[in-house]
């Protein structure tokens, strides 16, 4: 796969040098660039597919009628991460 270049960009001396402080060893400012790249379309791409079924579920109650309070969805929460603790201590 052929590579491409991302335009340079010019920040201020005091963030280049905190990005180099947090860098691990044999990482490059370069790698570490690339890595927050990614991390942060996938980021945006988690929050748009989340809008996403967001939107959807709305409509669907709306077509329905049937909504769900948020004190069920909340009990309902707390149950399956109950239930998640207790087949992890196992």
């Amino acid at each position: 796969m052929k590579t491409s270049t991302i335009p340079a960009i010019r920040v201020e001396p005091e963030l280049r040098q905190a990005a180099e402080k947090i860098l691990h060893e044999g990482e490059t400012l370069s790698s570490f660039m690339v890595e927050s790249l990614r991390a942060g379309i996938l980021h945006r791409k988690a929050q748009q597919e989340f809008l996403v079924r967001g939107l959807a579920a709305r409509d669907e109650a709306k077509q329905t009628g049937v909504f769900h309070s948020a004190e069920t969805v909340l009990d309902e929460l707390e149950n399956m991460l109950t239930h998640a603790e207790q087949q992890n201590a196992k």
